[in-house]
């Protein structure tokens, strides 16, 4: 029964409940951007963008101050705020546009998604469902979003050009309240998607329109007024966490902790190898307590599952890459000890940096000439073949968001050469903590799931191709059905089938 208080219901809950329905593309899901998908508002990053570059006139400034702190504003008055933005556009190309687009996400605005969100959209992708964007925002905010999250169809406002260039017009009415509303039901008449099978996930007072359209609305971190309404309706309300800005001096001090726990780690183990003569030693004793201390330090917990198979030594260690700090945090804490890591061979002669990372006994490699680039790797399998593990990621790169990118073949040929095995570490929540760009980390939970090793001696050229995609999958599988018990049944008996067959 309706209250004054609408009740909350878990992101784990709303997966269970997209899992009983029913599946296929005649079923959507529509997600608003700003404020649902990620946290805050897309127009902030560009807003910021234009101002540092001098394009934000004071009379706009003024205009978007006043609208910030008027409350909700209705269609027109969005519209004419909107307008009044994108007239400092004129001239400029589409593709200038999106590139622009493009620049801002990487920077700024994939770090804000949510990973409830992410998590929501991967269960409605793997239930078939056709995944919609609808915004008010403009294609140049909410496209790269979309590519990222592999979401095929974007309703957005549109602005008006001529043979690319744009004119400082909208091409039809924003999608603002009930501009949204009659978008996505346009969409589900064309498609012949049933909006009674359908859901919707919004924040804003003025996606109530949206909401009402579909058989399954989900208000997330509602506002007051669309609060007011899912208690009415009797709506649950879906509640992601919200991180704390760069300037938030809880945050600034936790961060600044971590990194002081990183840097005395670093000292302590440079001390110790200064008087014991044991660089390797020191190594350890710097990784052992920075994963210790650093959790700590920064109030992160690190919760494991199958730590037994990280035991094995040497090995290829194997993690997905969001965050270059908090990555090396858990890596310290699930490896712990007589690891390295992979570098570019260039970065040995910058100053400082490389007399670092040569005393904290890194792998370099020259990743220039890619026709030599196994021969190139033969330093880290030096390294592997002295009883040195190797810790890296199998994408090559931190990724913007969860999604699991594309696995390089280099970590797999570096296992095979060296006769080692991989051990696949799957990392959830680390970008939540501390995105790609973010300045600060948050304070909460990282889950990991350490998989069992699976060995590389006996791989052929064809075993190599055929585990790299197993591999990624692995990963995918894990992150989507948290814990991955039935991914790593799986992985388990491929593994058990290859090494029968290795056998004969």
């Amino acid at each position: 029964m309706a209250g004054t208080t609408p009740s909350v219901i878990t992101v784990d809950r709303l997966i269970e409940q997209i899992k009983a329905g029913p599946s296929g593309p005649k079923v959507a899901a529509f997600f608003d951007f700003d404020g649902t998908l990620i946290q805050g508002y897309s127009a902030g990053a560009l807003y910021a963008h234009r101002a540092r570059h001098f394009e934000l006139g004071p009379d706009e400034f003024v205009r978007t101050l006043r609208a910030a702190l008027s409350g909700p504003l209705d269609e027109a008055e969005f519209e004419d705020l909107l307008v009044q933005g994108i007239r400092g556009w004129v001239g400029r190309t589409e593709d200038e546009l999106l590139e622009l687009g493009d620049q801002l996400f990487a920077q700024e605005i994939a770090g804000a998604l949510f990973h409830g969100a992410w998590r929501l959209v991967r269960a409605h992708q793997n239930r078939g469902h056709t995944v919609v964007i609808a915004t008010s925002a403009t294609r140049m905010q909410a496209q790269p979003m979309a590519r990222e999250l592999g979401i095929d169809h974007v309703l957005c406002t549109e602005l008006e050009t001529e043979q690319g260039v744009l004119t400082g017009g909208l091409v039809g009415h924003t999608l603002w309240g009930k501009g949204k509303a009659a978008a996505a039901k346009e969409f589900a008449r064309r498609q012949r998607i049933s909006l009674k099978n359908s859901h919707a996930y919004a924040n804003g007072d003025e996606d109530v329109a949206l909401l009402d359209a579909v058989g399954f609305p989900h208000p997330v971190n509602p506002a007051p007024l669309l609060a007011r309404h899912a208690a009415e309706r009797g709506w649950d309300v879906a509640r992601f966490q919200t991180k704390r800005g760069r300037f938030h001096p809880v945050a600034l001090a936790r961060t600044t902790a971590l990194y002081g726990g990183f840097g005395a780690a670093v000292g302590a183990g440079a001390v110790a190898g200064a008087l014991t003569f044991d660089r390797r030693g020191a190594v350890d004793l710097a990784t052992s307590l920075f994963g210790r201390i650093g959790g700590y330090l920064g109030n992160i917990r690190i919760e494991i599952t199958g730590q037994e198979h990280a035991t094995h030594r040497p090995a290829v260690f194997f993690i997905n890459h969001q965050s270059t700090l908090i990555d090396a945090l858990v890596t310290s804490r699930v490896v712990q000890r007589g690891f390295t890591v992979v570098a570019k061979a260039e970065v040995k002669q910058m100053p400082v940096l490389g007399q670092l990372l040569t005393l904290a006994d890194v792998a370099f490699v020259d990743r220039s000439n890619t026709a030599k680039a196994i021969s190139a790797m033969e330093p880290a399998v030096d390294k592997l073949r002295k009883g040195i593990s190797i810790a890296m990621s199998p994408e090559g790169t931190r990724s913007l968001s969860p999604r699991v990118g594309e696995f390089k073949k280099g970590g797999f040929h570096l296992a095979r050469d060296a006769g080692v095995p991989i051990v696949p570490i799957v990392i959830r929540n680390a970008g939540e903590i501390m995105s790609r760009n973010a300045k600060v980390a948050q304070e909460g939970a990282i889950e990991v799931v350490v998989h069992e090793a699976v060995p590389t001696t006996a791989w052929t050229k064809a075993d190599l191709d055929e585990w790299v995609p197993r591999m990624r999958q692995l990963y995918i599988d894990t992150l989507d059905e948290w814990p991955g018990v039935a991914a790593g049944k799986q992985w388990s008996d491929a593994i058990a089938k290859a090494s029968v067959a290795a056998r004969r």
